[in-house]
């Protein structure tokens, strides 16, 4: 077990990431740092960018829109979450969010800081460079099925993005 430690981090701070689903992460907390009670991480996303419908069955999941438009699909409906919105999906709750602005920025923490907040999404990253251009990597579907696959405590994938606006899409992301 690590020692909890206080965290300062400014607009731009933290370790950057390529998100093999998409967008480009921030972290602003570590695992060690809040000693698993949580993590904390910016994403920044392009339109269009959409998570399969998922469920963790082991943590809460917060979303808190800063900039841009999402929509969000739980309990069977689609709802639009705005710049100042929140969405939050409980454990074990199976849901999508798909990013519908020109570009979204959101604030992400899971609770507690187990599983997949961090570490699922190690397996899932490479190195970015500060000031790297959301929607200039490719997303890895593949990978991120894959990954899911070998961690059924962190992520389960229920099937494609569930958006009525993509239903004339054929191709399948999980």
């Amino acid at each position: 077990m690590t020692t909890p430690m206080s965290v300062i981090r400014q607009d731009g701070e933290g370790e950057h990431l390529w998100f093999a689903g998409g967008g480009l992460f921030t972290m602003k907390t570590t695992l060690a740092e809040t000693n698993k009670a949580f993590c904390l991480h910016e994403d920044r996303e392009v339109s269009g960018k959409a998570t399969p419908l998922h469920r963790h069955p082991n943590n809460d999941e917060v979303l808190y829109v800063l900039e841009g438009e999402i929509l969000a699909y739980m309990a069977g409906e689609e709802h639009w979450v705005g710049k100042g919105g929140v969405f939050v999906a409980l454990r074990g709750e199976p849901h999508a969010f798909m990013v519908t602005s020109e570009a979204a920025r959101l604030l992400c923490m899971t609770v507690p800081g187990t599983g997949w907040p961090e570490l699922f999404y190690r397996e899932l990253c490479e190195s970015a460079e500060p000031g790297a251009v959301p929607g200039t990597h490719p997303t890895n579907f593949a990978k991120l099925g894959e990954v899911a696959a070998a961690h059924p405590e962190s992520i389960e994938i229920l099937g494609p993005p569930p958006f009525a606006s993509m239903a004339h899409e054929t191709s399948t992301p999980a």
